[in-house]
């Protein structure tokens, strides 16, 4: 049996009230909601919150909320690790071993189903038993050409080696995309190391990667989605 987790406690700081922020009519955090529905990948669907309103609004899209997340577990500085656990622990204790467990952000709305379901994929049917499968996106610039600046204000390059090496002749990089994280169960309650030999990589286009901290990423993200709708009536409408 797999579920999905999505983690959304109260206390965002940043944007406030983050994970149920009307975002293109519908609050946030429904659009992962719905796209692990689409998935067809998942037996549960639970959100994992501290927050009466916010599990009044999960619940009202399919989700469920089997228990409250404890404020232990719900403060600034915990990771995901130890709330998908928590979830996992939950089940477990009730006599529900799930095998796959799937760790879906509120805050992704440009999250499908088809790539929860690459995910999935790449988990199980992979040669390589792999503990973790994560969406990435690559980096628009060679990070190998990356400069800082320094406390006097100067600038120098992280690897000054590379300052000749034409751009196209550098090995593509890539980031977390912050949309979802397929786990093998026992990975996640082992506590292992998502970003690293044990994990396999969805790469997803850069269009549809925003991550959404502050109020300006969450206007982009709103304009990326916005053009995103547009073109895909378009190429209806031509088809």
């Amino acid at each position: 049996m797999n579920i999905a987790v999505i983690p959304a406690r109260g206390g965002s700081k940043r944007i406030p009230r983050k994970n149920i922020r009307l975002f293109h009519g519908k609050p946030i955090i429904a659009w992962s909601i719905e796209a692990a529905q689409l998935s067809g990948c998942f037996a549960r669907i639970i959100v994992s919150t501290d927050d009466e309103e916010i599990a009044d609004v999960a619940k009202s899209y399919g989700a469920e909320i089997p228990f409250m997340r404890p404020k232990s577990l719900a403060d600034d500085h915990t990771g995901t690790i130890p709330v998908v656990t928590h979830a996992i622990d939950w089940f477990r204790e009730h006599g529900i071993a799930p095998l796959h467990t799937c760790c879906i952000y509120a805050t992704a709305p440009f999250i499908q189903a088809a790539d929860l379901r690459a995910g999935f994929d790449q988990l199980v049917n992979s040669s390589t038993n792999f503990d973790y499968a994560f969406s990435v996106t690559k980096y628009p610039f060679p990070i190998q050409r990356a400069i800082r600046i320094t406390n006097q204000g100067t600038v120098e390059m992280f690897d000054p080696n590379q300052f000749n090496t034409r751009s196209q002749d550098l090995e593509d990089s890539f980031h977390d995309a912050g949309q979802f994280y397929w786990g093998r169960s026992d990975a996640w309650i082992a506590g292992k190391v998502i970003f690293g030999h044990g994990s396999a990589a969805i790469k997803l286009p850069a269009f549809r990667v925003q991550d959404i901290d502050t109020i300006e990423d969450w206007e982009r993200a709103e304009q990326l989605f916005r053009i995103l709708q547009s073109s895909e009536r378009n190429r209806h409408q031509e088809g």
